[in-house]
C-alpha cells in the first residue's frame, strides 16, 4: 500500500522530537491514500521535503506568534495569507492535483456543507463542518481548544473534516457529517486531533445536562470539580467517540495532546483569549 503521503508530514521534525505537523495516524489505513494532518503554532518550514528538518522552538510563543492561520482573530490579514499560503504549497507538494483548501467561517453550529468543484468558493462557508467525495479539495476546520474530527470512508473516496466545539457537538454535527456519505457508517474511520483536554476543560452543570438528556452514556464524559457543585471536567473526546459510536463508527483513533497544557505547541483560546488558530485538513488524492 503507498503511504507515500503521509510518510512526507512524519518527516517532519523539532530539535524537541515535536512535529510541527502532526500527521493522522488513522485505526485502519484507507485503500487509497489521504492527505490528513493538523498543524500546530509552530511555522511550516519552506524547504520541507522528504528528510528530517529541524526547526527552532521559542518557549515563550504567545499571541498570534506562530503559524496563525485564523484571519477573525486580529492578527495581520497579511501574515495569515502568507501563512495560508504556504500551507497550500505544503499540500501540494504532497498531492500535485491538491492547489485549494474549503476553509469555513465557524458559528459553533452543527451544519456541514457538502463541497465540489462546483460548490468550491474561495470564500468561507459559514458552516462547522464540510464533506466531499471530489479529489484534490482540500478541507479544513480552525480550532485553538475546540475538537478537530476528520472522518474517511475504508476506499479513501469520501472525506468530511468537523469542528468539533461542546455546542456543535451537542447539536449532532456529527450526525450531520455521518448523513453526507453515502456509505455505511461501519465503513467510515475516524480521527479525533488536539483539543482542550479532560483535566482542563471546566463546564457549567447546564452543559452536562444537555448531554445527558440525548443520553445517560455521556455521564462518564463528565467529573465533579472538588469543592464546587455546578462545575464539572468535561472530555470532548470521549463525548465524540460516544457519539461516533452510537452512529456505527467504531475504527477511531485519536491523537490526545492537550492544547491548554501546550503552550509551546498549540494555541488556546481559554489560555490567552488572544490568540491565533491551528487548521486540521484532509484531502483525497487521485
Amino acid at each position: 500500500m503507498n503511504k507515500s503521503h503521509t510518510d512526507k508530514i512524519e518527516t517532519v521534525k523539532l530539535s524537541n522530537a515535536t512535529p510541527a505537523l502532526k500527521s493522522v495516524d488513522w485505526p485502519v489505513l484507507p485503500i487509497k491514500p489521504v492527505v490528513a494532518f493538523n498543524t500546530t503554532r509552530l511555522p511550516i518550514p519552506a524547504d520541507i521535503d522528504d528528510s528530517a528538518i529541524e526547526v527552532c522552538q521559542s518557549p515563550e510563543l504567545k499571541g498570534y506568534q506562530g503559524f496563525n492561520l485564523g484571519l477573525h482573530v486580529g492578527d495581520s490579514r497579511e501574515q495569515v495569507l502568507e501563512n495560508r499560503h504556504q500551507l497550500v504549497s505544503f499540500l501540494s507538494r504532497q498531492s500535485s492535483g491538491c492547489n485549494k483548501i474549503q476553509w469555513l467561517d465557524q458559528v459553533h453550529g452543527n451544519h456541514v456543507q457538502i463541497i465540489d468543484s462546483d460548490s468550491y468558493s474561495e470564500l468561507p462557508y459559514t458552516a462547522d463542518g464540510a464533506y466531499t467525495s471530489q479529489a484534490n479539495i482540500a478541507l479544513a476546520v480552525m480550532t485553538a481548544d475546540c475538537l478537530p474530527i476528520l472522518l474517511t470512508t475504508t476506499d479513501g473516496d469520501e472525506i468530511a473534516a468537523v469542528h468539533g466545539g461542546w455546542r456543535s457537538l451537542e447539536s449532532q454535527i456529527l450526525t450531520n457529517a455521518i448523513d453526507c456519505f453515502k456509505q455505511a457508517p461501519t465503513n467510515i474511520i475516524a480521527w479525533l486531533g488536539p483539543c482542550i483536554g479532560s483535566q482542563a476543560f471546566e463546564v457549567g452543570s447546564e452543559v452536562m445536562q444537555k448531554f445527558l438528556s440525548h443520553s445517560q452514556q455521556f455521564a462518564v464524559a463528565f467529573k465533579a470539580v472538588e469543592g464546587n457543585a455546578d462545575k464539572y471536567l468535561a472530555d470532548l473526546h470521549q463525548i465524540a467517540t460516544i457519539q461516533l459510536q452510537q452512529l456505527g463508527v467504531t475504527a477511531i483513533s485519536q491523537l490526545a495532546e492537550c492544547t491548554f497544557n501546550k503552550q509551546d505547541t498549540y494555541y488556546s483560546y481559554r489560555r490567552e483569549q488572544t490568540t491565533g488558530r491551528m487548521a486540521t485538513v484532509i484531502c483525497l488524492t487521485e
